[in-house]
């Protein structure tokens, strides 16, 4: 398991998938860190990767936050959180409720409270749940209690009400709830280079595996990753998604392209981070190449309006959000 070596005893766990680490899941770690600082626990927040949906023969839901990204984001709410992450493959869905208690919580991140939420269930065929885990917990020597869920008059704070608002395109509601834009990554490839025949260069996403908004036109905010997972904040930008109607036709496979403004630089193999900030349009069929490059031009100018107020936070280091 990442981030569990050598754990000495006297640990308060908080367990759960927390994709998007979103308003919920930063005011339980929130919790999570006051009351281990009032009881000298450390603090760990224990995820796991894949999503045990995979390893159960399940569809996983779309993901809003991949592993790197949900690290920094768990340890921006405090550098004392650890972050620890559990492999779940077959195997590890296979151990009984015991085992995961002793050999997890206890042995490895040396359990004192265990923190879950009220429909938390673990073990092979999901036969533990929050009592079960409390009779383990006087077993073993650990606290074992649920945690109440936090929302507003539209309901809880939750994983699966941001997806369905990124599903409709209400950007701004999904941003609220999770205080900061939705973020797509992906690896620089080189595409078919039209748009630098028409004056506008793109930056063609691959591998970007967080859940896509509807296709559209999109002022975004671009950081670069570095080798070692720093981000940097890279330019202001305007990104298309979708099947590129009046170039390829509506069959094409979708893409993620990103015109950076004022910005120009061999970015081929770079891995970049697209903040969506708000939807400018949506896609559409344009006459000719002509049209096309008009409307880019409208669009890039847009995004300078809604993206020029706007600078890096104090909180992301030297990256955008």
């Amino acid at each position: 398991m990442q981030g569990s070596d050598s754990a000495p005893p006297g640990s308060l766990i908080v367990i759960g998938n927390f994709d998007g680490v979103h308003r919920g899941h930063q005011a339980l770690f929130a919790d999570a860190i006051t009351e281990s600082q009032r009881r000298k626990l450390r603090p760990v927040a224990l995820t796991f990767a894949p999503h045990p949906a995979l390893a159960l023969g399940r569809t996983p839901p779309s993901t809003l936050t991949v592993m790197a990204r949900k690290v920094e984001l768990i340890q921006r709410v405090s550098p004392s959180l650890e972050v620890a992450v559990a492999t779940f493959d077959r195997r590890f869905s296979e151990q009984t409720p015991e085992d995961f208690a002793r050999a997890v919580l206890v042995e490895q991140l040396g359990a004192a409270v265990v923190v879950v939420g009220n429909n938390f269930r673990f073990g092979s065929n999901r036969a533990g749940d929050l009592e079960t885990l409390a009779l383990l917990g006087e077993r073993h020597g650990f606290e074992a209690r649920s945690h109440a869920l936090v929302g507003d008059d539209e309901g809880p704070w939750s994983s699966t009400r941001i997806r369905a608002l990124l599903a409709a395109g209400d950007l701004d509601e999904a941003s609220r709830l999770l205080s900061r834009p939705h973020m797509l990554s992906g690896v620089v490839v080189r595409g078919d280079q039209r748009g630098r025949t028409i004056g506008f260069p793109t930056c063609n996403l691959a591998e970007v595996a967080e859940a896509l908004p509807p296709f559209g036109v999109y002022a975004t905010l671009v950081d670069r990753l570095s080798s070692d997972g720093k981000a940097t904040a890279l330019a202001r930008g305007v990104m298309n998604l979708g099947v590129r109607p009046t170039v390829k036709g509506p069959s094409a496979p979708p893409t993620v392209e990103v015109h950076l403004l004022d910005h120009d630089e061999d970015l081929y193999g770079a891995t970049l981070r697209v903040h969506l900030i708000s939807r400018l349009r949506p896609e559409k069929r344009f006459s000719g190449i002509d049209e096309l490059r008009a409307q880019i031009a409208t669009d890039a100018e847009a995004a300078r309006r809604t993206l020029a107020p706007l600078s890096p936070l104090p909180a992301a280091g030297d990256a955008w959000r």
